[in-house]
């Protein structure tokens, strides 16, 4: 194996290489492996490329295209690109890896990620970035959302424009707030040499210096810069998922039940750290969570507050009722004046940390959420011999009650044949509203959000929330149809799906009603359809990875899966702080789990649809391909058919074939914003997952957790996805032939908020 990069060696006093493991600070293919005979060019274009041995594109800086005069590596380990007049057109201090070097930095957008092992390369969920508001280092580790385990902050606060900066530096981390200077981009050649020094952030989660010792020649690790006052047991992985670590020695064991019992974990297996539940956590079966209580626990991450809740119980409701909530630490603080409480909720379970509150100043409460199994529920409501006559008694009153309930509902039928469906046969619907109420709400459906082919949205008002309301116009659903998907949708709940708060379905009006979601939906903001200001490539990656969470809840978190069927920017909604949440589910399939395909007519909205939409066979990967189609859209700042532009430019997707075969891919980055093209090698890094998305064999498109490990640094894209991209077998666009669909989608307006 081969790699390219920036590799630490120690010389003799006759500049001899000492013996011994090169350090690598940086390497352009750290995930991608080389064969022998692989090259590396620096192109008459400007471009670095790296190829493999078969010339397969590994790698390139992306800044084809610019003028590149020479090529250095400072004293230091920077690896620069110099224009004629010595500006800096790109360099490796820009793309960290795991490690840095003595005069290196860090800023806002750039970020360590650990390796697996010293041996083995491939990126894992840890890593430490620089953020702004709140300026600071911060570590986490990914997940959704992302959990900190470590913070450092700046001591001085500034007003005004400034940068936030980590710089390694005198054998230890600092964090400045400096003016922002608009010669930030060149660079001047540090003085200082190299000091024999190198941080790096490890696969256990600690960022350790590390220090070469010329006496026996090998590299000592001098300092810590996360080491925690409480262990290494506040580390996120130094157990495995559900694990609770306990001790100087860390110890790893399950959650015991009430401390005597193991019966709602079980370990994952012998060779490898972690625990599972025996029972999976179910949406669909909500009313059999339960909480777990740990005495003396602690978990890692408090950067999550649920807000107005002071008390254990709020504490544990607030989780119940949100199946996304995994867990929730709940800590009261000693000796307060008032009895108050602070509540922290975690999407995903990490390592646990045993703590003794004779310690601390605190205590500190962790409950699990757990999934009661049959005999959970059997046990739990099995009467005692001692109550049988009260059962017995409550049998027949309940019998009479249900005989009168019968008698008056079908007396009422008969009365009134066309009354509403019978909604008891559903076991768990969302909040219903009457036509009049709803009429109120929205002021007589008087503010208008957008329209689309299934229906207006309209802004409306219960109580002090914020609602959208979906007024649906010639539906083609029966009763029992509507109020049957209206139940699975509001059945379902995560932080990046639209929740449907209630309904109405009285006579012929339907209406759904759902959460207000201010920013309007992602084609506003990506379409430049309201002269809004560009968003910014962080943004938009934040956005593509909470799409790529919703839909995979929809196809891998439900009890069945369910099929979207209509993923575009219009049906992607932003929060104020601009999280997306899928919406829309009007199209959706169910499709039970032993089913590996299902026969539907086509539906969606042409240029997001899937070859395999000709057969009427399809699978959730035909939402991966629209999912491939927005990612397009998002870094590119168009709309995917554009019959305004060229006949050969106004297939986006057409075209981006074209880029990518000629090596072109840059010319696609959104010209609207000057930060997407300063992050230009990532971008097109993006390109390629949405490539992967975008094959023609269904079968060969990942799913949607793996694009969602892709985009947190979990494992890479395999280098032949250009070959697999530009060599599939050519199918019919199905926006090509119109006729094929059984609903013909209007033209969608849905940009406001909703």
């Amino acid at each position: 194996m081969f790699y390219y990069g920036v590799f630490i060696v120690q010389t003799d006093t006759g500049d001899n290489i000492v013996e011994g493991n090169p350090q690598v600070v940086w390497s352009a293919n750290r995930a991608h492996p080389l064969r022998e005979n692989a090259t590396v060019e620096l192109t008459s274009d400007g471009e670095l490329v790296l190829r493999d041995a078969d010339g397969s594109l590994v790698w390139s800086t992306g800044t084809s295209g610019q003028t590149v005069a020479r090529m250095v590596i400072t004293n230091i380990g920077n690896l620069v690109l110099f224009d004629p007049i010595n500006a800096t057109v790109w360099q490796s201090f820009d793309h960290p890896t795991d490690a840095l070097v003595p005069g290196q930095s860090l800023v806002e957008g750039m970020r360590l990620t650990a390796s697996a092992s010293n041996t083995d390369w491939t990126e894992t969920q840890l890593y430490a970035t620089v953020t702004v508001h709140p300026d600071g280092f911060y570590a986490y580790i990914a997940s959704a959302p992302p959990q900190q385990y470590y913070s450092m902050t700046p001591s001085e606060e500034k007003t005004g424009n400034y940068t936030t900066k980590v710089t390694f530096m005198n054998g230890s981390l600092s964090i400045f707030l400096q003016p922002e200077n608009p010669d930030s981009n060149s660079i001047s050649l540090p003085t200082p040499k190299y000091s024999g020094q190198h941080m790096r952030l490890m696969s256990d989660g600690h960022l350790r210096m590390y220090e070469w010792n010329i006496e026996d020649d090998v590299w000592h690790a001098v300092y810590d810069v996360m080491q925690p006052d409480n262990g290494d047991c506040a580390f996120p992985t130094v157990c495995g998922e559900y694990e609770l670590c306990t001790g100087t020695d860390r110890k790893c064991t399950c959650p015991l039940r009430d401390n005597n019992s193991s019966s709602y974990f079980k370990p994952i297996d012998e060779e490898s750290l972690g625990c599972t539940p025996l029972t999976p956590i179910s949406c669909q079966e909500m009313q059999r969570h339960q909480l777990l209580t740990l005495n003396e626990v602690s978990y890692f991450d408090i950067s999550h507050l649920v807000g107005n809740v002071t008390t254990p119980d709020d504490c544990k409701q607030a989780c119940l009722k949100n199946c996304s909530c995994r867990a929730v630490s709940f800590r009261q603080y000693l000796h307060q004046t008032e009895n108050k409480g602070y509540c922290w909720w975690v999407t995903k379970v990490f390592s646990l940390q045993s703590i003794k509150h004779e310690l601390l100043d605190y205590n500190n409460y962790v409950f699990i959420k757990v999934q009661l199994g049959p005999s959970n529920s059997a046990a739990a409501s099995a009467p005692s011999a001692n109550n049988s006559k009260k059962v017995i008694l409550g049998t027949i009153i309940i019998t009479v009650l249900l005989a009168i309930a019968v008698t008056l509902y079908l007396e009422r039928r008969e009365r009134k044949k066309d009354e509403e469906f019978n909604f008891d046969q559903f076991a768990r619907m969302p909040a219903r509203f009457s036509f009049q109420k709803l009429r109120e709400c929205t002021q007589g459906f008087s503010k208008k959000l957008g329209e689309g082919g299934f229906g207006s949205v309209y802004e409306g008002k219960l109580g002090e929330e914020r609602v959208a309301v979906k007024r649906l116009e010639g539906a083609r659903q029966g009763m029992k149809e509507f109020l049957a998907e209206v139940e699975t949708i509001g059945s379902i709940e995560h932080i990046n799906l639209v929740r449907l708060i209630g309904f109405c379905a009285q006579k012929s009006q339907r209406l759904l009603v759902y959460e207000y979601m201010p920013r309007g939906s992602l084609d506003r903001w990506i379409h430049y359809c309201h002269n809004n200001a560009p968003l910014d490539w962080r943004t938009r990656c934040r956005i593509i990875l909470d799409i790529a969470k919703g839909l995979c809840y929809l196809h891998e978190g439900c009890r069945r899966k369910i099929v979207h069927l209509d993923i575009k920017p219009q049906n992607i909604l932003l929060d104020e702080n601009f999280n997306a949440k899928v919406a829309d589910f009007g199209l959706s399939k169910l499709i039970d789990r032993d089913q590996s395909k299902v026969m539907t007519e086509i539906r969606g909205t042409p240029g997001y649809l899937a070859p395999e939409w000709l057969t009427l066979q399809i699978t959730e990967k035909v939402d991966v391909y629209s999912f491939g189609v927005v990612v397009m859209e998002l870094v590119s700042g168009r709309k995917n058919i554009d019959n305004s532009l060229h006949e050969e430019s106004s297939n986006l997707i057409s075209m981006f074939r074209g880029k990518a075969r000629d090596n072109q891919m840059s010319d696609l980055i959104d010209k609207h914003s000057d930060d997407m093209a300063s992050h230009q090698e990532q971008v097109i890094q993006m390109m390629k997952l949405a490539m992967w998305c975008l094959l023609n064999d269904g079968s060969q498109r990942p799913s949607m957790s793996t694009v969602i490990k892709v985009l947190e640094g979990g494992m890479s894209i395999e280098t032949s996805i250009l070959h697999r991209f530009l060599n599939t077998n050519t199918v019919l666009p199905l926006e090509d032939n119109p006729t094929a669909y059984s609903v013909q989608p209007q033209a969608s307006i849905l940009s406001g908020p909703r």
